[in-house]
């Protein structure tokens, strides 16, 4: 079914997509940048055990990304293309882990499509180059899942080893969400087959010790910079343990109502997200978990030796924990894509080849006939009117890309099992045009990467700029490779200064510095939150606030 050209050929094109958004997009405020900023100033201030960011002490994530892509900088230099390198790999050895725990179980065509799935899928597109601590935490989460597999199936020590690494390093991630994940689809797994005795090895001793080694130079650095300076304000809520935090209030505490965050807690919000973010997939993926919980029913919650319920039952414990947190984003629940992947891979390979649901297939191939031409009408929008005037190249590759999802249609009605080229086509053929004609584009309507550019370019004196009166934007501190301080009265400012504030503050400076110039101006859009106005190009200028730097004495 899956030949080896198609199977590579899908996944250098996914490859493809991915270096080019690392390449050209800038960094996304507010989660990207910043975690790029810290990471920057972790190099800068040569701390990498007590974390800060501009200057302050930060608690929020534990510090494996910001340690890796500090180090990714020092090699290659403060570029946001270095800074993803490491979570880019990762990404990629989760990509791979994901194809080894699916052949474990099922056929090498199943492996293959699961890769395929979770590698075209809208989530890992946008996370390989809006990176968040989710990029890495997906691979690390996979990879220890699958190392895990290996061990109880075959005993080898050096995979239970790896495994206990790879948890390791995904709770130096994003904290012990990293062990419940394997922890929940093995406990389900081992229940379903009624093999208790896994539940009680002495092995998990070892480890714990494994965990223990691993996790204590993070504990010494919280242990540092709170525990022993108790009361220190994060989100305006003394610390007394960076500790506790951690292994609690992070994770318990959306449960408990300890902390801080509270937004998004509604059941649903998890599945209303995977709607895009599981894209071109998500339907599929809707039967695919329907079949497989009502084929567990039928078996009584009960499977064989050979068979597996890592998958089904890591995918739903997890969400079921997930949703029931008083704090959601849509990316929390990426973790467990792919575990998805395998599931809707199975299904597939049961739809297409073992032609188990007949009836199925016309719905199916008009249902996501109409989906995809909806996918594709966007970027035809997004290339010729959001941002009109681009390059010739972004529409040809728009014409290309219809003209084969088109073609993709045509084949399928002539040999069944070309099901899946629209799938592939649409899900990388508007990402790649996504990360090339509009991402780029829309970033240049973001105020850091813009300011950092102009300040490198007319060689400002980064010490003389100080800010007033607008949004901190990490990606201003990262590109300019300076932490740039705010001061908050006019009053503060001295004649030799500069100050980069919103336009609407320009009497403000102009009363008080009567010399006063501005030098440059630019857009302020918050692009992460894009609206309908915005993507109308005829009122844009009215959606789209303004950044002035202004000399304050008017002088060269």
């Amino acid at each position: 079914m899956i030949s080896n050209r198609f199977y590579y050929l899908v996944l250098a094109a996914c490859l493809v997509v991915y270096c080019l958004g690392a390449v050209m997009i800038p960094l996304m405020d507010i989660d990207a940048s910043q975690y790029a900023s810290i990471s920057r100033e972790m190099l800068e201030r040569n701390s990498f055990l007590q974390i800060f960011d501009q200057g302050q002490d930060y608690l929020d994530k534990p510090p494996l990304l910001f340690w890796l892509s500090a180090w990714a900088m020092k090699i290659f230099g403060i570029y946001d293309w270095a800074y993803r390198i490491p979570s880019l790999l990762v990404l990629l050895a989760g990509l791979y882990a994901t194809g080894k725990l699916a052949s474990l179980y099922y056929s090498k065509d199943i492996a293959r499509l699961s890769v395929m799935i979770l590698a075209s899928s809208q989530a890992v597109f946008l996370i390989s180059h809006d990176i968040r601590t989710d990029t890495m935490l997906m691979g690390w989460v996979i990879l220890s899942i699958w190392q895990l597999a290996e061990w109880f199936l075959f005993q080898k020590w050096k995979n239970f080893i790896l495994a206990f690494i790879f948890i390791a390093f995904g709770m130096m991630t994003k904290g012990p969400v990293a062990l419940m994940v394997p922890g929940f689809a093995f406990a389900s797994h081992f229940m379903a087959q009624r093999n208790w005795k896994q539940f009680y090895r002495w092995e998990y001793l070892i480890g714990v010790v494994i965990l223990g080694i691993l996790l204590l130079p993070m504990c010494l650095g919280l242990y540092q910079q709170y525990d022993l300076q108790p009361g220190k304000l994060i989100n305006g809520r003394p610390i007394d343990s960076g500790l506790k935090f951690y292994f609690w209030t992070q994770s318990f505490g959306r449960y408990t109502g300890e902390n801080f965050y509270k937004e998004m807690g509604h059941f649903t919000f998890l599945l209303e997200n995977m709607f895009w973010s599981f894209l071109p997939w998500i339907f599929i993926f809707l039967l695919a978990l329907l079949t497989a919980i009502w084929r567990i029913v039928l078996q009584k919650f009960s499977i064989s030796n050979q068979e597996e319920l890592i998958t089904l039952g890591g995918f739903i414990l997890t969400y079921l924990v997930l949703a029931r947190s008083q704090a959601q984003l849509p990316h929390y629940i990426f973790v467990v894509y792919p575990l998805a992947a395998i599931l809707t891979a199975r299904f597939i390979y049961d739809f297409l080849m073992l032609n188990q649901y007949p009836k199925w297939f016309k719905p199916m191939l008009f249902w996501h006939g109409f989906i995809f031409s909806v996918l594709w009408i966007a970027a035809g929008i997004i290339v010729l009117f959001v941002f009109p005037g681009q390059s010739f190249v972004f529409t040809l590759l728009l014409v290309n890309g219809v003209t084969l999802f088109v073609m993709s249609y045509k084949r399928i009605a002539v040999i069944r099992t070309q099901f899946l080229l629209p799938f592939f086509i649409t899900g990388i053929g508007v990402n790649l045009l996504l990360s090339t004609a509009f991402y780029p584009t829309l970033l240049q309507f973001q105020m850091g990467n813009n300011a950092a550019t102009f300040i490198k370019q007319k060689q400002i004196d980064k010490s003389e700029l100080k800010l007033y009166g607008i949004h901190n934007s990490n990606a201003l501190h990262f590109y300019a490779n300076h932490i740039f301080p705010f001061k908050v009265s006019k009053n503060d400012f001295l004649s030799t200064e500069k100050v980069l504030t919103s336009k609407d503050s320009l009497v403000v400076f102009t009363h008080v510095f009567p010399e006063a110039k501005v030098v440059h101006e630019g857009n302020s859009f918050a692009v992460s939150l894009l609206t309908l106005p915005f993507l109308n190009p005829a009122t844009r200028e009215k959606e789209t606030p303004r950044y002035i730097i202004i000399d304050l004495d008017g002088k060269p």
